[in-house]
């Protein structure tokens, strides 16, 4: 059974990507505190009635295990930690960085599937595969889509989640399209994924 993603958890995407924005745009160096919970534990078990996991794929840490040299090749600084839960049981953990006038990303585990993302018909998506798993890119921002792409790549119960803002302003990125900045964003993270996550 598929579970819609809940308007709530798209106001919270539009207030990360705003967030996101607003790091880049005034590239403030303050920290934001985050939830504490581990990433994933066991992913055998549902939400009760809704067919989506309990937990975001274990595994796989963003904030502790994206290797620095990734970090460092694409200028992405002030590692700023980005958990939430949302209603349905949908949760995501990890991390934004910011690359200094260029955008602003956020990559977290979420247990929203691949199939979930395709379900919704999101603008623009597309479907490919990285690193030997399926991924699909969407433009999930109504009021400024060409600024904010969304990618998330297929892990055992639910996704790697890829969300980049990349406001035409900014001196380093704004002129490049942000589906493809995202998607060269995961072909430097995912091959980093362990086998079985």
């Amino acid at each position: 059974m598929k579970v819609p993603m809940t308007s709530k958890s798209n106001a919270w995407r539009v207030g990360v990507l705003a967030l996101g924005a607003a790091f880049v745009l005034v590239g403030c160096g303050s920290s934001v505190g985050g939830d504490a919970t581990p990433s994933g534990s066991s992913t055998a078990t549902t939400n009760a009635g809704t067919g989506v996991a309990a937990d975001v794929p274990s595994g796989f840490k963003p904030c502790d295990d994206i290797p620095q040299n990734v970090l460092d090749s694409e200028k992405l600084r002030m590692k700023i930690p980005a958990d939430s839960d949302a209603s349905g049981g949908i949760k995501w953990r990890g991390c934004q960085w910011v690359q200094s006038d260029g955008y602003g990303a956020s990559i977290q585990t979420t247990n929203i599937t691949v199939d979930m993302v395709k379900g919704k018909n999101f603008r623009d998506a597309r479907e490919f595969t990285i690193g030997g798993r399926r991924a699909i890119s969407t433009r999930q921002v109504d009021d400024h889509p060409e600024a904010a792409c969304t990618l998330n790549v297929e892990m055992r119960g639910g996704s790697l989640e890829f969300n980049l803002s990349n406001p035409p302003s900014r001196k380093n990125t704004g002129h490049l399209d942000t589906c493809s900045l995202t998607q060269a964003l995961a072909e430097k993270v995912v091959p980093t994924l362990p086998a079985g996550a």
